[in-house]
């Protein structure tokens, strides 16, 4: 892992967004790691986080395909020492279909989360009054398994404080979409849900671990609402056909190169990806 300060000249610290954004891009696609941002390109509350983030995608050339949820549980959030849930961005050329192969060159975290995800079949425009669960849902088309690797851009991510955390697309990096779930998962009780996870090395099955819906702020659709209302309350609204990741329903699982990883969501399906 490289580890830089990466201070920019004067004519990058204009304390804009953009040059935030763009530092940032560099290390991600480098794979090397900011000690923190630059001070005239710091940002200081939760709301300068996103103006940063929301210019990564242009600042990458990206389209974005879906949202994510980070720190969903107490846990996650004790452990990168926020007060709750951050939002980030699933870029294009960051997500993958079930049983990719993707690189752990330049990860730091080296862990793999599965998740609910859910995808929208019709729109949901930013507007003055918050959504409720019913129509929120009734947007969605699809429930997917999926896996995320997540990473960060700071070589010690649990001191870069929230505001930076969502600045850096709060440690989104990989991601891989399982096949749409069969529609019972309307009927299911997805808060006691439970997910069966394996990573298989080169001997065998080396970890397992299971999950559970009630991990992912009480329920995987309550998550969904909240990063619905979380949007809003920034002025963006939801597009058909983006999908939402509502964060780790187990604790991270380490994982190394050469290893597979596979969620078994039971009468949901399964997803499954390899690390080279």
């Amino acid at each position: 892992m490289k580890t830089e300060d990466n201070t920019p000249d004067d004519s990058a610290m204009s304390g804009s967004e953009e040059s935030a954004a763009g530092l940032l891009w560099r290390h991600w696609q480098a794979g090397s790691k900011l000690s923190q941002l630059p001070a005239a390109l710091c940002p200081r509350t939760r709301q300068a986080g996103y103006a940063v983030q929301a210019a990564l995608p242009a600042a990458g050339g990206r389209e974005v395909l879906g949202w994510k949820i980070a720190a969903t549980s107490a846990a996650g959030q004790a452990h990168i020492n926020v007060s709750g849930p951050l939002a980030g961005r699933l870029l294009s050329g960051q997500v993958f279909d079930e049983g990719a192969t993707l690189s752990l060159s330049g990860n730091h975290m080296c862990v793999v989360e599965p998740e609910f995800a859910f995808r929208f079949g019709s729109a949901l425009p930013s507007r003055a009054a918050p959504y409720e669960l019913p129509e929120v849902l009734a947007a969605v088309a699809t429930l997917h398994p999926a896996l995320e690797v997540p990473d960060s851009r700071f070589a010690d991510f649990t001191q870069a404080g929230e505001a930076q955390l969502i600045a850096d697309d709060a440690c989104a990096h990989q991601f891989v979409l399982g096949a749409a779930a069969p529609a019972l998962w309307r009927a299911l009780d997805l808060q006691q849900h439970t997910v069966q996870v394996q990573v298989h090395g080169a001997e065998g099955c080396r970890l397992a671990r299971e999950g559970v819906g009630s991990n992912v702020l009480g329920d995987p659709r309550v998550a969904l609402l909240w990063l619905v209302n979380e949007l809003n309350g920034l002025g963006i609204g939801l597009e058909p056909g983006q999908f939402v990741s509502t964060g780790t329903c187990a604790a991270p699982l380490a994982v190394q190169a050469g290893d597979a990883v596979s969620a078994d969501y039971g009468v949901l399906g399964r997803v499954s990806l390899r690390l080279a």
